[in-house]
């Protein structure tokens, strides 16, 4: 119980940015400041309320599939496992969008794991205090919040794919999609975690797909 008390001690991560902005040097006019510091203020107010709002939503029927779906994508398994579906009963597009998904994940791995997570330092959501259901949980990632890396890397896959076997892509990025909101729904992300690891995921995927046209080995075909 102590260690809750310390925790809600520590200033969310989008407090600390605009904390650190206020503290800055005024290289800029003062109300550009005080308007970059109050909109990261409502941003991260707007996120723990949308948070608070899901959690507080009794879904009894959705509980057990979201979590399972959530879950299913630990290490990118979904991921992968669809590759490899891909790679075993479709043709050489299939083959080659599959490789490049797999590229796409590792790639969107090092960025997000070794880039975003440790530079925004974003603490987990507090499920206990947001009333999120026990039957909805997964084991809470001991990682940085932001970003999503489930969304993150669902999207980079499907963004990567897509390229290459374009069929694929809307039905790989609503399964993205859902993936993203199960991490809201199960409480161990922000909505905000989840909207940016898309942004961020996808983008990864279209440079992954550019990338690999360019060098002209758009991922591992079948030999």
């Amino acid at each position: 119980m102590a260690t809750d008390q310390v925790q809600t001690r520590i200033p969310p991560a989008e407090e600390r940015l605009a904390g650190r902005l206020a503290a800055q040097p005024a290289r800029r006019p003062v109300t550009t400041r005080k308007t970059a510091i109050a909109a990261l203020t409502e941003l991260g107010q707007i996120d723990r309320a949308v948070y608070r709002a899901v959690a507080g939503t009794p879904t009894p029927v959705l509980d057990r599939p979201v979590r399972r779906l959530s879950q299913a994508a630990n290490w990118s398994r979904l991921w992968i496992g669809i590759a490899a579906a891909m790679a075993a009963v479709g043709g050489r597009d299939s083959r080659r969008a599959a490789g490049a998904g797999l590229v796409a994940l590792a790639v969107d791995s090092a960025v997000v794991n070794g880039g975003f997570k440790l530079a925004a330092r974003r603490r987990r959501p507090d499920r206990d205090s947001a009333h999120v259901p026990a039957g909805r949980q997964v084991p809470m990632p001991h990682s940085a919040s932001f970003p999503s890396g489930h969304t993150a890397s669902g999207f980079a896959f499907a963004d990567a794919v897509g390229q290459t076997l374009p069929t694929a892509a809307a039905p790989l990025r609503l399964l993205a999609g859902a993936v993203g909101y199960s991490r809201v729904h199960t409480g161990v992300h922000y909505p905000g975690d989840v909207v940016l690891g898309a942004l961020i995921g996808s983008s990864v995927g279209e440079l992954v797909g550019w990338a690999l046209r360019r060098a002209g080995r758009p991922g591992t075909e079948g030999r």
